[in-house]
């Protein structure tokens, strides 16, 4: 047993060490963009996504990118059992919504003609 939980403190300890440099590339390409800010945007930003996406798959070899990249996949596999509604469904659901929307708005607009109608009354400014 003690053999797994330092074969596990050492795993833990190199994705940290993997984490931290993968941290440190994205830092020193978001500097090298700035730092290099005569050159063109195109190749800028070209290679920022290009550092990003090697930070990216360094940080994805850790136990926590395998879990994060597990849990899309079922997260995935989720989405896919959803039923979605017909596209008659979505229609009559998105008219019953914008009438409920106009109707309180007509609503609103009465509440609030009354209001500062009586506003007006009681303090005499009008009415």
């Amino acid at each position: 047993m003690a053999s797994a939980s330092s074969a596990d403190s050492q795993t833990s300890s190199f994705d940290i060490l993997k984490l931290i440099f993968a941290i440190a590339l994205v830092l020193v390409a978001m500097g090298g963009f700035y730092y290099f800010s005569q050159e063109s945007l195109l190749y800028r930003v070209l290679g920022l996504l290009a550092v990003v996406g090697v930070a990216a798959g360094v940080a994805l070899t850790t136990q926590s990118g395998k879990n994060l990249i597990g849990f899309m996949g079922n997260a995935r596999t989720e989405v896919r059992k959803m039923v979605w509604p017909t596209r008659a469904e979505t229609v009559q659901t998105t008219l019953v919504v914008v009438f409920m929307v106009a109707l309180l708005a007509v609503f609103m607009l009465i509440i609030d003609s009354i209001l500062a109608w009586a506003v007006k009354f009681f303090l005499g400014t009008g009415g």
